[in-house]
């Protein structure tokens, strides 16, 4: 059964397609939505960096711009906070997930993990010869990023093997290493500068409003956790991600936990509700992705008896961003597009709904 709030709004925003007017339905419900919002929004506990007061729709979303997902969003969030509305939704069960590459941050022309991983391969090469007949390998030797795009798999367990035998908070120090000092192609800011402020604004305003936020990406937990806390407000026990195994040895009489060549898990399509349940232990209501790769945790989220919420991004500016979707290597939406089409979940147009899109650059 679908969510009501898989509206008519949702259908002609997954249709790409915006409106050439403002209903005054449209109008009377986000006045409603800020009323209901400023009445009686709490935080849950003030968890990942939380503001126990509540934040006003009018005022929480100052980047995007008023139209179907905006007032979707807001009404979604004002019906499930305010108590008394008979969809309700108690403060320890608003749980939101977020997708991370391309939905937090961008991930074009390469996954920034994956141009992490190029420079520790690179690094580890001379050490492995065996690595010249591997695909991945030569994937990355050549640069071809759609060819290191149908590896993602073969190029997790190469970097496995790459950083194995490090422990853990050395490894988290490469990679706060390394995010300091590279830059991205095209924009020439840090990764860490490339996330998009609606989505940061977002994330406020769903935490002022009582609901916990969580990362849920096919990326490694090991390369998000060192960062996410300061970018997003998300604290490492609130990211879910791939991984690799870790195992506890004595090393100079000190206990440390050492980086096996080995995956453990990989949290990307069909992993996604599988790391959910395994690290949350709760059906989100609402979900945040881009990609065919999050078709799964938006299904499961879809799948819920109560008030539920899916979302995609639609990667439309190619003059302030990318645009890309179908036949991209990286970040294909296509089935995902189809299904959000039939089924009415809200998809979230870069060019139109969103008024800015990265943060100002830092001084």
């Amino acid at each position: 059964m679908q969510s009501i709030y898989q509206s008519r709004w949702s259908r002609r925003t997954a249709s790409s397609m915006r409106p050439a007017f403002r209903s005054a339905l449209g109008v009377a419900l986000v006045a409603l939505g800020v009323a209901l919002c400023s009445a009686g929004c709490t935080s849950a506990g003030g968890t990942n960096g939380a503001t126990p007061t509540a934040v006003s729709s009018a005022a929480a979303l100052p980047s995007w711009r008023d139209g179907p997902a905006k007032q979707t969003i807001q009404k979604f969030v004002a019906d499930v906070t305010r108590e008394g509305s008979p969809n309700y939704v108690p403060p320890a069960q608003r749980i939101a997930v977020f997708d991370n590459d391309g939905t937090l941050w961008s991930e074009q022309p390469l996954y920034f993990q994956f141009a992490f991983m190029l420079d520790q391969v690179k690094a580890a090469a001379p050490k492995h010869p065996e690595w010249k007949n591997n695909p991945a390998f030569k994937a990355l030797v050549a640069k071809d990023y759609a060819a290191l795009a149908s590896q993602e798999k073969q190029l997790l367990q190469l970097i496995a093997v790459a950083n194995s035998g490090m422990t853990v908070d050395d490894y988290d120090k490469t990679i706060r290493n390394w995010l300091a000092s590279a830059r991205h192609p095209k924009f020439s800011r840090p990764y860490t500068e490339l996330v998009y402020q609606p989505q940061l604004e977002l994330l406020s305003y769903l935490r002022a409003n009582g609901f916990k936020t969580f990362i849920v990406s096919g990326g490694t937990i090991e390369f998000m956790r060192p960062w996410a806390e300061k970018a997003y407000g998300i604290p490492p026990e609130q990211v879910v991600g791939s991984s690799q195994v870790v195992q506890y040895q004595m090393r100079n009489g000190q206990p440390v936990l050492v980086r096996q060549p080995k995956l453990d898990f990989v949290d990307d399509g069909p992993g996604k509700p599988v790391g959910i349940y395994r690290n949350i232990g709760r059906k989100p209501i609402l979900a945040f992705g881009n990609s065919d790769g999050d078709l799964q945790m938006l299904q499961y989220t879809a799948s819920g008896s109560g008030p539920h919420l899916a979302l995609l991004v639609h990667h439309d500016d190619a003059v302030r961003e990318f645009a890309y979707d179908r036949t991209s290597k990286i970040g294909k939406l296509d089935k995902a597009w189809d299904e959000a089409i039939a089924d009415g979940w809200t998809v979230v147009s870069m060019k139109d709904d969103w008024q800015t899109i990265y943060p100002a650059p830092k001084q």
